[in-house]
């Protein structure tokens, strides 16, 4: 969220400066995004440095992307990032005003940021040996650009540790990477067979599903080795797409007319409505119970555990307060259809097996407020 200016000095004239690093699973998401609107930024690694200085001072927490804007103004969360910027530049918009395609990119925002992270951590860490160099090395240079590439492997080690050890928790285990797997490989061919014939989700222009999808697919999925060499094997036409999302054409293409949502969308969208989406209506009912028991108080991040399944496996993965967040965004758009519009996207999500899970109410809504992490009661 925006945060109010300090007392440092700063140049009104200079462009925006995005603080992250390619190995980011959510700078990639920013940087897209403001390479897409054709805005001035400069991109700047995160370092030690800049996280004791900067990012630590101004943001509360070590976390990554921060935007720091010419009026000296520090917005994190990449989702407050887009919609803080698509104020100051709205033309083109990332969201479409057809109701039914902004439903669907609401959806596949939610779904890349908060389900595909799983396959990406699983495709980093569970196979760490096969790139370890690169990891490592990856995570020594953002921390330390000038330090030697053998010092940057070693303080990747370091550095890595924490993440290393967070697959389980995510719920990627022996038991669960065969389905993970599974349910990957599909996705990435039913997103292969749409790229085929569109060059973004909804037609010629990105849309905020689009940006949601890149962060994954590009930083851990098309980016690190063993995963990377998978997508261009298996599905060339996502890999195509990475290329699109990071290169674009400023400010340019068209969402498709009439409002309509591809029927080559409608395979991925019911993996979502299958897989993900009973986990975020689980969070929901979790943080409804938390927040009654605790009136007032910031959730945690993490309420414990609870069961998932994926690509047929099941297994136990930790409940995430934050994404009844970016889920409130498709339920409030849901929410505010009436008429044709509520029907034709009625119509939608009773194919791909999600009228129930966007019907879910909220009792407790949340938000974000500058300086922490956890979220409170709106």
């Amino acid at each position: 969220m925006p945060q109010a200016p300090s007392s440092s000095g700063y140049n009104p004239h200079s462009p925006y400066t995005l603080y992250g690093g390619e190995l980011s699973l959510y700078t990639g998401k920013a940087r897209c995004y403001l390479c897409y609107k054709g805005l001035d930024f400069n991109e700047k690694p995160a370092t030690r440095q800049v996280y004791k200085d900067f990012i630590l001072p101004r943001v509360g927490a070590a976390i990554v992307p921060v935007l720091h804007t010419p009026d000296d103004e520090v917005v994190q969360d990449t989702t407050d990032i887009i919609d803080f910027l698509e104020q100051r530049h709205p033309q083109p918009s990332v969201y479409p005003a057809g109701p039914l395609q902004r439903l669907v990119a609401l959806m596949l925002e939610f779904y890349g940021d908060e389900w595909l992270v799983i396959p990406a951590m699983h495709y980093r860490w569970s196979v760490v040996d096969e790139q370890y160099d690169f990891i490592m090395r990856e995570f020594g240079a953002m921390s330390d650009p000038e330090a030697s590439e053998e010092e940057q492997i070693r303080l990747g080690e370091k550095l890595c540790a924490p993440f290393r050890g967070s697959i389980t928790a995510l719920g990627v285990t022996p038991e669960t990477i065969p389905g993970i797997e599974a349910a990957y490989a599909d996705t990435l061919a039913h997103l292969d067979a749409h790229f085929a014939q569109y060059d973004f989700l909804l037609g010629s222009r990105p849309s905020i599903g689009d940006f949601g999808l890149i962060g994954p697919l590009y930083a851990h999925l098309g980016r690190d080795p063993v995963p990377r060499a998978l997508m261009e094997k298996t599905a060339p036409n996502v890999y195509a797409w990475v290329q699109r999302m990071n290169a674009p054409r400023p400010r340019s293409g068209e969402f498709l007319a009439d409002d309509r949502v591809p029927d080559t969308l409608l395979p991925i969208l019911a993996t979502m409505c299958r897989e993900h989406l009973p986990d975020a209506v689980d969070v929901v009912a979790h943080n409804a119970q938390w927040l009654a028991a605790n009136p007032g108080g910031s959730l945690p991040r993490v309420l414990g555990f609870h069961p998932f399944t994926t690509g047929g496996a099941t297994g136990t993965r930790y409940i995430h307060s934050y994404s009844q967040w970016m889920f409130q965004r498709c339920l409030d758009h849901y929410a505010g259809l009436a008429g044709d519009e509520r029907q034709r996207a009625d119509t939608l999500l009773g194919s791909v097996g999600g009228l129930q899970a966007l019907r879910t109410p909220i009792r407790h809504r949340l938000r974000r407020q500058p300086g922490q992490l956890e979220l409170v009661e709106a």
